[in-house]
């Protein structure tokens, strides 16, 4: 029910074309099942994924939020500025956005599958990610990342 609301936000929130509304129909007549596990991954899954170099961490809070305090290797793309930017996305990897409570993000994930872009969104969120980055598994992380 949750999807349902956010979707209607994106749609009525945001100037649509015809081909923007197929898009979001498109996406919302196939999803299934499976979609709806694909779409998640939380952050113990994501960290492996980070220290893989296989996944790209988008935190789609606003500029001043993130100024004040982010996580690691986070690339910030607020949610407004999202449609303006995805030419940042790196889609040969996994694209995973976030925000404390995933609310915002699972707006962008939906956004971004509308868009054909196999987006996820983190389920703990951007709090649940610090709570799991913390001191040695921090330590470790950080040596990890591909530099």
């Amino acid at each position: 029910m949750a999807l349902i609301a956010l979707l209607a936000l994106i749609v009525a929130g945001s100037p649509t074309t015809m081909a923007d509304d197929a898009d979001l129909e498109r996406y919302i007549s196939t999803f299934d099942y499976a979609a709806r596990k694909e779409m998640k991954i939380d952050s113990q899954d994501l960290i492996k994924l980070l220290e893989q170099g296989q996944a790209q961490l988008i935190d789609i809070r606003f500029k001043e939020e993130f100024e004040a305090w982010r996580v690691g290797p986070a690339t910030n793309i607020p949610l407004p500025e999202l449609p303006a930017r995805l030419a940042e996305l790196d889609t040969e990897k996994i694209i995973v956005v976030a925000c404390p409570h995933k609310d915002r993000a699972t707006i962008a994930m939906v956004y971004l599958r509308s868009r054909g872009i196999p987006a996820k969104y983190l389920t703990d969120g951007l709090i649940g990610l610090a709570e799991n980055l913390r001191g040695d598994v921090a330590r470790n992380f950080v040596q990890a990342l591909p530099h």
